[in-house]
């Protein structure tokens, strides 16, 4: 019997034979031998996380822009993509990229391996025959056939809350990871000794000396709230696969590519306001050092003006009214499928040729 990639949720056969733990059929997941191949995630994610930095951080540092600066610095994202390119040479695209070259192939290792470990573990405990039986009331219930693959198939709805938990799990690296990478690309000067921050350790070392551990996690609510959407997400990209599956004749890669661009495309319209509101808070001025030590004390990047993520979320609605939330939004969604969908093929592609 050929097994399909524990992540994918398309039922598209593959070339492997036993190692895996999860047969998908039909976008679903079929629980096979326990944990033994949840690995193979946390692998592949690595390959996943260099393939969406290459092709999607140009996007990002354009978007990030656009969120962060006033609305008269640029007309629109190709007055923003000529201006830094003009200003700061092709390298400005890539502006704080370091941060997340390193982040994201841990953070994608991460998201995508825990994703594994979530879907088995709700297809083990929580959304199993049984459970909807005796727990569901009449009204609530699934129909018989529905009931019987529950017992081999984790349901869209198991697939959403899984990516959610993978959303919050990942956040303890990403929350860091995006705060010092939008500080560096909102530093828009060509000149190196003009900017606070001379690249991605200098920037962590001097928010370590003036604010500790706490000023370095600024912005983790929102990481979260924003993360939160994931379940959309790895919602959708379960219903696309399965859909793809049943209804075309996509390869395995393909459909890993049409489902991963899309989903992602889902994921963005859902979450981009609260991805305004988390640049605003991680590009936020920190404030004066409360540490009495002199290094500390030289560090003061300006008065800090949001106190909690309501304050940011208002700010923005006062001043800009709904439109305020949408700003950046052409390069991000631009950017969503292309960096998603290769990565998602480099994810799979990954997981199908480990033993």
């Amino acid at each position: 019997m050929s097994v399909a990639p524990a992540i994918i949720g398309s039922s598209a056969e593959s070339p492997q034979s036993n190692a895996i733990i999860l047969e998908v059929s039909a976008g679903k997941l079929e629980s096979k031998s326990g944990g033994n191949g949840d690995y193979k995630g946390f692998v592949a994610g690595v390959a996943s996380g260099i393939t969406k930095l290459t092709i999607g951080h140009p996007f990002d540092t354009i978007k990030v822009r656009l969120q962060t600066t006033q609305r008269s610095r640029f007309t629109g994202p190709i007055d923003c993509v000529l201006q830094t390119v003009r200003n700061e040479g092709v390298r400005g695209l890539y502006k704080g990229a370091t941060p997340p070259l390193v982040g994201w192939m841990f953070m994608d290792s991460l998201m995508l391996g825990s994703l594994t470990v979530y879907r088995r573990l709700l297809h083990e405990n929580v959304f199993t025959e049984g459970n909807m039986r005796t727990l569901l009331p009449l009204t609530l219930r699934p129909s018989e056939a529905n009931l019987q693959r529950y017992s081999s198939q984790l349901p869209d709805l198991g697939h959403g809350i899984a990516g959610m938990m993978a959303g919050w799990t990942v956040s303890t690296i990403a929350a860091p990871v995006e705060h010092v990478k939008a500080r560096l690309q909102v530093q828009y000067s060509a000149d190196k000794s003009k900017r606070l921050y001379s690249g991605p350790i200098d920037c962590v070392k001097k928010i370590l000396r003036a604010h500790g551990f706490t000023g370095l996690y600024h912005g983790l609510l929102s990481t979260l709230i924003f993360r939160s959407f994931f379940f959309f997400w790895w919602g959708s990209y379960s219903l696309l696969s399965s859909y793809f599956a049943r209804h075309t004749t996509l390869s395995t890669p393909a459909i890993n590519f049409w489902a991963g661009g899309l989903s992602a495309q889902v994921f963005w319209l859902t979450c981009y306001p609260s991805d305004v509101v988390k640049q605003r808070i991680m590009t936020d001025p920190l404030g004066p050092s409360p540490r009495p030590s002199s290094a500390a004390a030289r560090f003061d990047d300006g008065e800090r003006k949001y106190k909690r993520w309501r304050d940011a979320a208002g700010d923005i609605w006062r001043k800009e009214g709904w439109r305020g939330y949408w700003r950046g939004f052409v390069p991000c969604f631009a950017r969503a499928f292309p960096a998603n969908a290769m990565a998602l093929v480099a994810f799979e592609g990954v997981v199908r040729s480990l033993p």
